[in-house]
């Protein structure tokens, strides 16, 4: 008899994270048995997410997509606020646009270049996401501005209101830009690639909208047990929280949009996997982080500040940067995939050399 293969079988790693976390086993194998468990979950949010988007489109399938593959990242995220490790938030927030930025639109590129000799999407959406970021940016940096401008004493002194006013402008701006996207300007985000149009439902609205709530209730479990393993897991390793943070917690909390941004560009759907992929750093840029800032005031030991280093911040621009230029034409092969995931790579060698 021929198994399978489904990534289901990971389920099986659930029970056994629970059971190395319950016998106080190493943390690295507690790590990585939790992170391996949240990829099906993570999944299963997208399928159910898919499942849902065969009604609305492909730029609202791609925001359902990222909102609900952002779900474990934010879960990830909140569990990592409680416990007071605000240097790894702020590196996963930095993680997952890179990772969706550079890593997801790369592998869609490359992987979908492979299967066709040239892909065609909407230039102009693109064009619109990454404007959005390249605003983002300045918003994320502003902090780091202020101190350097006016001294530590004066941005200790108003670190609060710049905080919480910095999280309620990119709230706003987030929220313009789903009424421009979805109510006045629907029509600059049409598709104009050449893939197959999504087949009908297989699912109900009530099964999808239920493994919805039951994966997003399992990706938080397992995330606690994740994070709770995350700095020891580091230190046995030889691995600085900034390497887990930007890398390892980005790639399990954003498994979810990374393969279904993949696979919509193997399928010759490359405006979904654009929706998907920049729809999620803008996401995680503009509605997450400011969420956890403000949930940070009532659920951390401290107040969660966005101030990136000036490095961060840099290493955010440059990526914004080259993803604009590669994404700026409407049209993409392999070796423009080629380029964004080598720039993911070389940021992720340098992260885990960093030290501490």
């Amino acid at each position: 008899m021929k198994l399978k293969l489904s990534l289901n079988w990971l389920l099986a790693l659930v029970p056994v994270a629970v059971g190395l976390e319950a016998t106080h086993a190493p943390a690295p194998y507690i790590f990585f048995a939790a992170a391996l468990g949240i990829v099906p979950i993570a999944a299963l949010l997208v399928h159910a997410t898919e499942q849902l988007a065969t009604r609305t489109g492909d730029a609202v399938g791609g925001l359902l997509n990222a909102t609900f593959g952002n779900a474990p990242e934010l879960i990830i995220a909140i569990v990592a606020l409680k416990a007071g490790l605000m240097q790894m938030v702020l590196a996963s927030i930095i993680g997952a646009v890179l990772a969706n930025l550079l890593l997801a639109l790369g592998l869609a590129f490359l992987l979908g270049g492979l299967k066709k000799h040239d892909q065609e999407y909407n230039a102009g959406a693109a064009r619109i996401y990454s404007s959005i970021m390249l605003i983002t940016v300045i918003g994320l940096a502003a902090p780091g501005a202020f101190k350097n401008l006016f001294g530590v004493e004066a941005a200790v002194l108003r670190s609060d209101s710049l905080n919480i006013g910095l999280a309620l402008l990119l709230l706003a701006l987030y929220v313009l830009y789903l009424i421009f996207m979805l109510k006045t300007h629907p029509e600059l985000f049409v598709s104009k690639g050449g893939g197959p149009e999504a087949h009908a439902a297989e699912w109900g609205v009530k099964r999808a909208v239920t493994t919805l709530v039951v994966a997003s209730v399992g990706a938080a479990f397992m995330s606690e047990i994740l994070v709770g393993a995350a700095e020891a897991t580091g230190e046995a390793l030889g691995m600085s929280q900034i390497f887990i943070g930007v890398i390892l917690l980005a790639l399990i909390g954003g498994a979810a949009e990374l393969g279904a941004a993949v696979t919509m560009g193997v399928r010759d759907r490359l405006d979904l996997s654009i929706g998907i992929a920049l729809g999620s750093c803008m996401q995680i840029a503009l509605f997450v982080a400011p969420v956890l800032v403000l949930a940070s005031y009532f659920i951390a030991p401290e107040p969660l500040r966005l101030e990136f280093g000036k490095t961060a911040v840099g290493v955010l621009l440059m990526s914004v940067l080259i993803g604009t230029v590669v994404c700026a034409d409407g049209h993409s092969n392999w070796y423009k995939g080629v380029q964004l995931v080598a720039v993911y790579l070389v940021l992720a060698l340098l992260m885990y050399l960093a030290p501490g």
